[in-house]
């Protein structure tokens, strides 16, 4: 997936230079698991997609521009993890394309199957602004995303993977050079940027 340019965060920053929490009230998280759940099942065949308009067309509908991802596990196990990365989109479009497309486009699995929603978990992460590091390495494992850019080229990791990479900071940097298809080690490289992000993360089990 393309990585779009990232957004900077407005002033004040933070005073050491890195990105702001993510704030959305706790109704507003319940919509967006909320339309989550139902996107996936219309990916899975579980539901129409009637009734997703319908529920969209219901209302409330949280619109401050956001990108977002939606990851699917089974039993801890990685079963699709998609982004709305488009920092222009309102919150819940990002929401409900993510969760869609986790469904049924991630090129590393299947599409996800009715039968397998019972046992399916729902995480969605609400992307914040991002913010240009001085030092590449100044960011905080476990709790900012990074991006990392060059020559056009762009991965990005969420803070939530961190536990994955027992390599910590260095491992992570290069692990977005080769989702951006730049070798590892490259953002250490003249004209290579590293920026940092905050996400926001709430989920729970698709069928309630």
């Amino acid at each position: 997936m393309t990585v779009p340019e990232p957004v900077p965060v407005p002033a004040p920053l933070d005073p050491r230079g890195l990105p702001p929490p993510v704030e959305v009230p706790p109704a507003d998280q319940a919509r967006l698991l909320q339309l989550a759940r139902l996107a996936v099942a219309v990916a899975a065949g579980a539901r129409s997609d009637a009734d997703l308009r319908a529920e969209i067309a219901a209302g409330p509908r949280p619109d401050a521009p956001s990108g977002a991802f939606v990851t699917l596990t089974i039993r801890g196990e990685l079963r699709g993890c998609v982004g709305n990365l488009d920092p222009g989109s309102a919150m819940w479009a990002s929401v409900v394309d993510a969760a869609g497309w986790a469904a049924r486009e991630d090129p590393r699995f299947d599409r996800v199957r009715a039968s397998e929603l019972a046992d399916m978990h729902i995480d969605v992460s609400i992307l914040g602004p991002s913010v240009l590091l001085a030092d590449p390495m100044a960011w905080r494992l476990g709790t900012d995303g990074v991006i990392v850019q060059r020559g056009g080229r762009r991965g990005l990791l969420l803070p939530e993977v961190a536990h994955d990479v027992p390599g910590g900071r260095e491992e992570m940097l290069d692990i977005c050079c080769r989702k951006a298809g730049l070798p590892p080690g490259a953002w250490r490289t003249p004209g290579a940027q590293v920026w940092a992000f905050r996400t926001l993360q709430f989920g729970g089990p698709v069928l309630t």
